[in-house]
């Protein structure tokens, strides 16, 4: 495992306008979830935000959208984004996290730019339906696969605290496992009261175990990410989380909720000793 530290930044291009009935995800229009609500961000906005990110430190950053998957409009305005990006941040490793995508659609965005993918499995294919029922868990496996089919870099990993036992963290690790993702990340459900989930019931020390877990399930992954979640899990415990494997953070803000500045970020990985990663 690189002892170096990855940090990736997330862009939300287009916020809270799925028809899906994800139950961890307040961008479902079904929930009502106060959050801001825009079809696309302006381009220009976008790329301020890649420049910020890049100047931070941050090697990646990913194109998020909130539909199930990518439609014709989508495609076209992730990779008009993606072209004007290579030009304007060469340095960012450009991700799409678009949601279900097919071999042809993921060939469109690498011509584009885009260098890798994002799409979670989220939890075990058992529990899948007890989170949501407009599409399945297979579907989800489905679009991973194709990742690697289109020669994309495959980024995929899930979400604990959603009510999953044991035995679903095991079966979702082993399933990413057998898809050998380059990256994993681990998100840690941050709860919204319009949602229909109960309260995250992890401890602390609950989250740093499974952290290692993944770490020891999925050893060949070049990261252990740790995303979503991470600031309202660990809280004033968030340095520990390098000691039990993880080596990649999300910095700055999430979809639809705020992280910590990146300077502070930043001057917690100083005093711990750990470097920023330079390159991917």
């Amino acid at each position: 495992m690189d002892k170096k530290i990855f940090l990736c930044s997330i862009c939300n291009i287009n916020s809270g306008t799925c028809n899906e009935d994800c139950k961890f995800c307040s961008q479902s229009v079904r929930y009502r979830a106060d959050i801001e609500r825009f079809k696309q961000k302006p381009i220009d906005k976008i790329v301020q935000e890649a420049i910020v990110a890049r100047d931070s430190g941050a090697l990646g950053f990913c194109l998020v959208t909130s539909d199930k998957g990518l439609s014709d409009k989508t495609l076209e305005f992730v990779c008009s984004i993606a072209k004007v990006l290579s030009k304007e941040t060469p340095e960012l490793r450009l991700i799409a996290c678009n949601g279900t995508a097919t071999l042809e659609q993921l060939l469109v965005l690498k011509d584009a730019g885009i260098k890798a993918y994002n799409h979670n499995l989220e939890t075990s294919r058992a529990f899948y339906p007890h989170i949501c029922t407009t599409h399945s868990w297979d579907e989800r496996y489905e679009t991973c696969k194709n990742v690697k089919e289109a020669g994309l870099v495959l980024i995929s990993g899930g979400i604990f605290g959603l009510g999953e036992s044991m035995e679903d963290r095991i079966s979702m690790l082993e399933s990413l496992r057998d898809l050998q993702p380059m990256s994993v990340p681990i998100n840690f459900y941050h709860h919204n009261e319009a949602l229909e989930l109960k309260p995250n019931p992890l401890s602390i020390d609950e989250s740093l175990e499974l952290i290692k877990l993944t770490r020891e399930m999925i050893p060949e992954a070049q990261r252990i990410m740790v995303a979503g979640g991470r600031e309202l899990m660990f809280k004033e415990r968030v340095g520990e989380i390098f000691s039990y494997g993880a080596n990649s953070i999300v910095v700055g803000n999430y979809l639809t909720t705020s992280g910590c500045a990146i300077s502070k970020d930043l001057e917690m990985l100083k005093s711990l000793n750990l470097q920023v990663a330079t390159s991917v």
